[in-house]
């Protein structure tokens, strides 16, 4: 889907999902698409709703930096209105567009260690930023966004580990890959 005024985002790296029928049959599906606006890392109204009354509201310009590739953690943050876009350095065909109800920075969150990706506002943005001691404590009392959250890590780890292929691919030999 192409968004007036927004950068097509020109990734080439997709998602599947493997999915049980009642039957014990598998069926694959297609879950995220190169360079749409995707749902990968929606949050439910529930866990946006808990998240926004945990968290502090603010407001950034196109071009702002939400957080760097390999600065230390910060929070998660829920994208309210706008569209903010989660790249690699020196990997533009891995960009992906989010928009509102996205939830940014679960990995780093949940593990305490720098953000894998670098989130930037692509159009003025509105989010939810909610420091991680407040996310994990969230994430202690309310197992059911507890398991949310996970799933939601679960697809933005698939993707991560695309990256991160993508990138030992790209490293010439004898230099150093993450």
């Amino acid at each position: 889907m192409r968004v007036e005024g927004v950068p097509y985002c020109t990734s080439h790296v997709g998602v599947i999902a493997v999915t049980a029928r009642p039957a014990g049959i598998w069926h694959k599906r297609w879950i995220m698409c190169a360079g749409e606006l995707n749902l990968i890392l929606r949050a439910s109204n529930l866990l946006e709703a808990s998240l926004a009354k945990i968290g502090q509201k603010k407001h950034f310009p196109a071009a702002h930096l939400l957080f760097a590739e390999d600065d230390g953690n910060a929070g998660v943050f829920v994208v309210a209105s706008g569209i903010v876009c989660m790249s690699v350095k020196s990997l533009p065909r891995l960009d992906r567009l989010f928009g509102s109800g996205s939830v940014l920075g679960l990995p780093s969150t949940f593990t305490g260690k720098p953000y894998t990706l670098t989130a930037k506002a692509i159009t003025e943005v509105d989010v939810v930023h909610v420091l991680r001691e407040h996310f994990l404590l969230l994430m202690l009392r309310q197992p059911d966004l507890c398991r949310e959250s996970t799933e939601i890590l679960g697809r933005e780890m698939s993707f991560i580990q695309s990256v991160m292929a993508e990138r030992r691919r790209h490293t010439p030999p004898g230099a150093m890959a993450l």
